[in-house]
């Protein structure tokens, strides 16, 4: 459609608020302009988004990617420098006139001083495109839609996968809506009903678990064309915002009936599995035991320390337990260690070391483990994650041999949901009697599939999917399962522009 100018804007972080450690603006990679096309053939909600667009025949207008790992809360200057930036991009993409814009989102950001990032820039490209341009936004469903935002946006697309796969797939349905908002003219209407239940477990895995058939609701309304757009969004629980909830939303062309209805149906079926939504736990010493008797590989899952989820990735909680038990078998596990990497670094492969190995970070949960370890190979910490092809960057980065241990030590902390650290540096995880895998969950075959057991290990983190451990402050409450006799009387929000 000739004429049409879409701006188009990136900005994506997940925090954990019991992570201590701060990110700043340093954590966040940034590129201005013509650089965004870039993303194109990846995996991401850009690379979905952005041929769509094109081969509608609108004129793309690029304005500023921001992206950054899971981290802690990012600081005041860091949000201060960020969202400036981010505000003065689209202020110098607007200035010649735009038709549309698509805004390319996470959902689980949070700023010291701003507890809605997102709603924030929301507001803002508001205000500089005025009330009658479109906004469409995609989000995580692990995000947080808060009222701030529903209140600027005229669409939306969300992840319909976990473990996460439909990146480009959400940004190409999300830039179709864009594409029918402009062309065809619909008015959505949006119907949210706000759930007051945290999950997290294997039930969450939507190929096998309850919240799978769930989400395949959602996508039934989209493709029967019930709705331009519906998602059932389970938050960060670590994310500790005023917001912080589960959720369904969604979008109908002029129908407010249906959007309610709809909303108010996939509602009240999300409410009774609230209780199979939750970890299963296994008590460390009990995994270790039963680890023993395994003829086959095992994992040991540390989703207390997913650094995808916001941790800081430097427990070691897992390699003292392991140790101290005499555990005889392989081991292979990761940690991000910046002096432990340096010391590996200056001494050379081959060198022996004794270095005080994780704890660095999250002090307050975990201390150093003194190890004397061989240098086995260094690199400087490059990969690419295995499912999105997007790069990642672990600093100077070293693989530490001790004992039945062989630990890959990095600078940095970095999303760890997949192997590509592993093979980055020369290790294939099926060598192993038992791997060490910090995230809650990975894609079954990276891992499930040739392994005989995945233990969830009960260990202190910043991402425990002990919920009650953790200390909400600022959530609503009462909020399952933080609080007990919570209760539920679905109620739908309307919003329309």
């Amino acid at each position: 459609m000739a004429g049409v100018r879409v701006l188009v804007a990136e900005c994506m972080q997940e925090i954990s608020s019991f992570n201590p450690v701060q990110s700043d603006y340093a954590s966040f990679h940034i590129e201005h302009g013509a650089a965004l096309q870039g993303q194109v053939g990846l995996n991401t909600g850009l690379g979905g988004a952005l041929p769509v667009l094109r081969e509608a025949g609108f004129e793309l207008v690029p304005t500023i990617s921001a992206r950054a790992g899971s981290a802690g809360l990012l600081s005041s200057a860091g949000w201060q420098r960020l969202s400036g930036e981010i505000v003065a991009a689209i202020e110098a993409g607007a200035k010649s006139g735009i038709d549309a814009v698509f805004f390319s989102m996470h959902g689980a950001m949070g700023a010291d001083g701003e507890l809605d990032p997102e709603g924030h820039l929301l507001e803002r490209t508001r205000a500089i495109v005025g009330p009658a341009v479109p906004i469409v936004i995609t989000l995580d469903l692990h995000g947080i839609l808060t009222d701030r935002m529903l209140r600027q946006v005229n669409g939306f697309a969300i992840y319909h996968t976990y473990p996460h796969v439909d990146f480009a797939d959400t940004g190409a349905r999300a830039a179709r809506m864009l594409v029918r908002l402009v062309k065809d003219k619909v008015k959505p209407v949006i119907a949210r009903v706000v759930i007051p239940a945290l999950v997290r477990g294997d039930e969450l895995i939507t190929k096998s678990g309850c919240y799978g058939d769930l989400i395949g609701e959602a996508q039934r309304l989209e493709r029967e064309g019930t709705a331009l757009s519906a998602g059932i969004m389970i938050g960060n629980p670590f994310t500790d915002v005023p917001e912080l909830c589960s959720q369904v939303v969604v979008a109908t062309d002029g129908d407010e009936a249906a959007a309610r209805r709809e909303a108010i149906r996939l509602a009240e079926g999300f409410w009774p599995q609230r209780h199979r939504m939750q970890g299963k736990l296994v008590p460390l010493d009990r995994a270790i035991a039963q680890a023993r008797t395994i003829r086959g590989p095992v994992i040991f899952t540390d989703a207390a320390d997913a650094t995808s989820s916001g941790a800081t990735g430097d427990s070691n909680l897992i390699l003292k337990g392991l140790r101290d038990a005499g555990y005889p078998k392989r081991v292979l596990a990761q940690i991000v260690d910046p002096a432990a990497a340096a010391a590996a670094h200056k001494a050379g492969v081959g060198a022996t070391i004794t270095v005080g190995l994780g704890g660095g970070l999250d002090r307050g949960r975990f201390s150093p483990m003194t190890v004397t370890a061989r240098v086995q190979l260094l690199s400087d910490g490059q990969g690419r994650l295995e499912t999105m092809k997007a790069g990642l960057d672990a600093g100077p980065t070293a693989v530490l041999v001790f004992d039945n241990f062989t630990v890959v030590v990095f600078s940095k902390t970095l999303s760890l949901f997949d192997r590509a650290m592993y093979y980055a540096n020369g290790l294939n995880p099926t060598d192993f009697d038992l791997i060490v895998v910090k995230s809650p969950h990975t894609e079954y075959h990276m891992y499930e599939q040739w392994a005989e057991k995945n233990f969830n290990v009960d260990v202190a983190g910043s991402t425990s999917a002990n919920l009650k451990s953790l200390g909400h402050t600022i959530c609503a409450r009462p909020m399952y399962p933080l609080d007990e006799g919570v209760t539920f009387t679905p109620r739908a929000v309307v919003y329309s522009r």
